[in-house]
């Protein structure tokens, strides 16, 4: 199953950058004996518009046709449920076992996703009730999709 997020703006060059980068890596190295593949990065621009509706809109606009079909997607949005690595981790393997041939993580931009991309997906998770700024959103999902191969393959990097 490959692994995509799809997420608003660009990381600049700098520690998130970097960091992201790692948890990707060591993803993508752990998954692959799981049958996972990726995880992808897709950017989408961020919108230019003035209204935060419009920005959301045209944003969640190129969101949805970047997703990958067929295939599952998690949004993450403030308003999800709160999920636990194990959860997730269980997730991403029943998904691959059904044979789901792709699993899309939707983050949007500074405005948040729209009720379109929203709508899309097949569940929304929070990071907890805290604000985050969507370049530390994708850090924290590229090691949450890190630590959810560990899981699965009963490496200690988790320790529950």
């Amino acid at each position: 199953m490959r692994l995509v997020i799809v997420a608003v703006g660009r990381l600049k060059a700098g520690p998130e950058r970097e960091l992201c980068a790692r948890y990707l890596d060591r993803a993508g190295k752990s998954g692959r004996v799981l049958g996972l593949s990726g995880p992808d990065v897709i950017e989408i621009a961020e919108s230019a518009a003035r209204r935060p509706e419009d920005r959301m809109a045209d944003e969640g606009s190129g969101i949805l046709g970047a997703l990958p079909d067929p295939g599952a997607v998690i949004a993450l949005d403030p308003r999800g449920r709160e999920t636990s690595s194990e959860e997730l981790a269980a997730d991403i393997a029943a998904l691959r076992d059904r044979g789901v041939r792709a699993l899309s993580f939707l983050i949007g931009g500074a405005d948040g996703l729209s009720e379109a991309a929203r709508g899309r997906a097949d569940r929304l998770v929070a990071f907890g009730r805290a604000t985050f700024p969507h370049q530390l959103v994708r850090v924290m999902m590229a090691e949450q999709i890190y630590r959810a191969t560990t899981i699965l393959s009963g490496h200690p990097y988790h320790k529950a």
